[in-house]
C-alpha cells in the first residue's frame, strides 16, 4: 500500500497521536480507503451528484457523509464537534478539513462513536479481527475485502511503527 498516497500520512500522525496500535491504524487506513473510494482524501457522499440532488433524496440532509469515513447523521456532527470543539453542526462541511475529517476518524474510530464500538473490541496486541471490525463503521457490508486492505496496510507500516 502507498503510504504516500493523498492524506495518508496525516492519518498515521493523528493515529500515533492518538495512541493507536499499528494494526489499529492499519485499520483506520483501510477504512478510509475504502471510504474515499481509494482517494485518501475527504470526500462527500454521493460527490458524482449534485447538492441539489442530495437536498430532495437524501433523509439526512444536510447531514449526509462527509470526510475520511462519511460522518453521516445530525446526532453524530453533535458529537464530533461537542468532543472535538470545532463547529460541525454548524457548518457540516467542516469535516472535510483533512485534519478535522482525520481527527473525527480516529477518535471515533477509536472511541466507538459511530456504532458503539471501537478499535480495541476487534484489534489489540493479541489479535487483529480485521474482519469483524466492519462493525465499528458500517456493519459488516464488504468486510473481507477491507479486512485484505487492512492486512496490506499492517504490513506496510511495520517497517516504521514501533507498538
Amino acid at each position: 500500500m502507498d503510504l504516500s498516497l493523498g492524506c495518508t500520512r496525516l492519518l498515521i500522525d493523528e493515529s500515533k497521536a492518538q495512541g493507536l496500535l499499528r494494526n489499529q491504524c492499519a485499520y483506520v487506513l483501510a477504512t478510509t480507503f475504502w471510504e474515499t473510494a481509494h482517494t485518501m482524501r475527504p470526500v462527500v457522499e454521493a460527490y458524482w451528484l449534485s447538492e441539489d440532488w442530495r437536498r430532495a433524496h437524501l433523509r439526512y440532509y444536510p447531514w449526509f457523509g462527509r470526510g475520511f469515513v462519511q460522518l453521516t447523521w445530525q446526532a453524530n456532527y453533535q458529537r464530533a464537534a461537542r468532543e472535538l470543539g470545532v463547529a460541525f453542526d454548524q457548518d457540516p462541511t467542516l469535516a472535510l478539513d483533512p485534519a478535522n475529517a482525520a481527527k473525527i476518524a480516529v477518535t471515533g474510530m477509536r472511541e466507538g462513536w459511530f456504532t458503539g464500538r471501537k478499535l480495541s473490541d476487534y484489534i489489540d496486541l493479541q489479535h487483529s479481527d480485521f474482519v469483524e471490525a466492519r462493525r465499528i463503521i458500517n456493519g459488516t457490508d464488504r468486510a473481507q475485502e477491507i479486512a485484505v486492505i487492512a492486512q496490506h496496510y499492517d504490513a506496510a507500516l511495520t517497517a516504521e511503527w514501533v507498538g
